[in-house]
């Protein structure tokens, strides 16, 4: 009896560590800065921020046109956060291809300034 319930005890334990240890998000396992992220009270500027964080993570493959996406002009980046495929993409993790995933603050930044109307400022 004795050797039934020790058995199923060290089974329980050993199912509540390994669940206790598994994550199933990206952001999770390779960590990303959580907490304040863009500030709710300023206006996300394109050509001081949204410029920026698209020439280190987009702009080396999207100004030629990969995949089938031109981006590095505000016209043609407008029109991808328009219609939703740029915030998709970054959010997603598909996107930069091959890279890590995109910060968490860096794509609330980005969401902001979506959300404001893609706005040329």
């Amino acid at each position: 009896m004795k050797r039934i319930i020790y058995t199923i005890s060290t089974l329980i334990s050993i199912v509540l560590l390994n669940a206790s240890c598994y994550y199933d998000k990206a952001d999770l396992l390779y960590g990303t800065k959580t907490g304040n992220c863009a500030d709710t009270l300023t206006v996300i500027s394109y050509s001081a921020k949204v410029v920026p964080l698209l020439n280190t993570q987009c702009y080396s493959c999207h100004v030629s046109g990969q995949g089938g996406i031109t981006m590095g002009n505000y016209t043609a980046d407008k029109a991808i956060a328009t219609n939703g495929r740029l915030h998709g993409s970054i959010s997603s993790g598909s996107m930069p291809k091959g890279g890590p995933k995109m910060d968490i603050c860096d794509i609330s930044l980005i969401k902001k300034w979506i959300d404001a109307g893609s706005p040329n400022n």
